[in-house]
């Protein structure tokens, strides 16, 4: 960033951190034998579709940037939230399937100039033995390369004493985020 830059305020584009993902699986075991969690078989990725020198128009025009094919219909699904966000949302039964579809499509999107569009990737975790103490979606976000953990129990309403205690179990696996104030409430999620 030069000093032409700073004078009309504008930021450099932080590229997303993506390799952090690979450290999930590992996690997933601490989550098992310390919470009783397991992989829901879902996963998200949470980007702006917004215009630009490479423009998305259509859910096609996504999959098809994304080298997802016919046989993958059922799997991989694409929606848009409330706030309109598109949702990419894959569905897979084993975690480093999901972590390693879910970090194809951020290099994907990354090698297409879409890097600052990309926001998080969430991966959902249901009880083992329900009910269990709740579900807990595990969120990345992809700017910071750190991890948190998000528990809602409602429409509104989340469980932060899950929250914490979940963090308190992956803080040697993952690269927890330190600043609560970036714990976001990801309300009406794609991802179970």
């Amino acid at each position: 960033m030069g000093l032409r830059d700073t004078i009309f305020g504008r930021t450099k584009q932080v590229s997303p951190k993506l390799d952090n993902l690979f450290a999930l699986p590992s996690a997933a075991l601490t989550l098992e034998t310390q919470l009783d969690l397991v992989p829901s078989g879902q996963a998200g990725l949470c980007f702006k579709s917004g215009s630009g020198e490479t423009t998305l128009t259509t859910d096609d025009d996504i999959k098809q940037l994304l080298d997802f094919d016919e046989t993958d219909q059922e799997k991989v699904t694409i929606s848009t939230d409330d706030l309109g966000f598109k949702w990419l949302v894959i569905k897979d039964p084993d975690l480093e399937n999901l972590v390693t579809r879910i970090h194809s499509a951020n290099t994907s999107m990354v090698e297409h100039g879409l890097g600052p569009r990309l926001l998080c990737a969430v991966f959902g975790f249901v009880p083992k033995t329900p009910p269990g103490e709740g579900s807990v979606r595990i969120v990345y976000l992809l700017k910071q390369g750190t991890f948190y953990p998000f528990a809602p129990t409602g429409a509104s309403s989340r469980d932060n004493e899950l929250e914490l205690r979940v963090r308190s179990f992956l803080g040697d696996d993952l690269a927890m985020e330190k600043d609560l104030a970036r714990w976001m409430a990801l309300w009406n999620l794609p991802v179970n």
